[in-house]
């Protein structure tokens, strides 16, 4: 095997080791990133659904509260705000998802299913959790859910979830006496839940890999051309000349001129030892031939 072919060879296979040591803190350091850019969308989705809430207590509700009275007006409960806009911001969005879901809402459209049941559970049995953040896979694919607790936090919210007796008549006759009642002050009533989907990171990801795999690769090869090019005029080229030189010395050739290669590297110093050694050769030749 020439000695080009084996430099090139090793190359090829540190190149290969160091690509595979790189890949996969890159693929992570490339998720995180995606994953933070999934994080800003639902911060950016959490304060709109959050503005909107407090923009219905503080405004839409002193306002509506006297006709409330006559007849309920769920446009002033903050959650049904909150699901509206959401509604008509997802005609442009729909792969983003938000709820407000509840295992006993005063909505029947809150209603939790069973994976948000979990997810409720799990904030209502530890109240140190302020997110739950996890990974859903769906029949629509991968979504990456962030689920945050709502919890009744004054006294005013208590009047429709204490009791039947004590909430609005309007109330009672909409959606009835039977549920979204029985709370306490502090109780979770629902988790805001809140998902986007994986799709556009993962194709970030791999969009990310596969161009660091090709510019690496590039850059090999460009390097790669370069020391072979340097490889050859400095070591291959002089290593065959004093080979072929050699040789014709071997074959009693005594007339070959001597091979010069200047610099002060290794290469050089094998030449200027190769032609004393050839001189040395011919000395003894001329004296044995006396």
């Amino acid at each position: 095997m020439r000695l080009q072919l084996k430099f090139n060879l090793i190359l090829a296979a540190c190149f290969v080791a160091g690509l595979g040591l790189a890949v996969y803190p890159f693929y992570l350091s490339s998720r995180q990133q995606a994953i933070d850019q999934l994080e800003s969308q639902i911060d950016v989705l959490r304060a709109q659904a959050l503005s909107v809430r407090k923009y219905t207590q503080d405004e839409v509700q002193p306002l509506l509260v006297d006709k409330s009275q006559l007849q309920f007006l769920p446009q002033t409960v903050p959650a049904y705000s909150a699901h509206t806009v959401f509604r008509n911001f997802s005609k442009q969005f729909p792969q983003f998802s938000y709820k407000e879901a509840s295992l006993n809402p005063t909505n029947p459209s809150n209603l939790a299913q069973d994976w948000e049941e979990d997810i409720i559970k799990k904030l209502k049995n530890d109240t140190q959790i302020v997110r739950d953040v996890r990974i859903r896979n769906a029949a629509n694919g991968a979504f990456y859910t962030v689920s945050y607790p709502l919890r009744l936090g004054s006294e005013a919210c208590m009047v429709c979830h204490s009791e039947p007796a004590k909430a609005p008549e309007s109330l009672v006759a909409l959606y009835g006496n039977k549920n979204g009642f029985g709370y306490h002050l502090n109780d979770l009533i629902a988790a805001q839940i809140i998902s986007v989907p994986m799709s556009n990171a993962n194709g970030k990801i791999w969009q990310s890999f596969w161009l660091f795999i090709g510019i690496s690769s590039v850059i090999f090869l460009i390097l790669l051309v370069l020391l072979d090019v340097l490889l050859h005029r400095m070591v291959i080229k002089p290593l065959t000349q004093m080979a072929s030189t050699a040789q014709k010395v071997s074959m009693g050739d005594s007339n070959v001129p001597e091979y010069e290669y200047r610099g002060k590297d290794e290469v050089a110093s094998l030449s200027m030892s190769f032609n004393r050694m050839r001189r040395s050769l011919d000395s003894a030749m001329k004296m044995l031939s006396q």
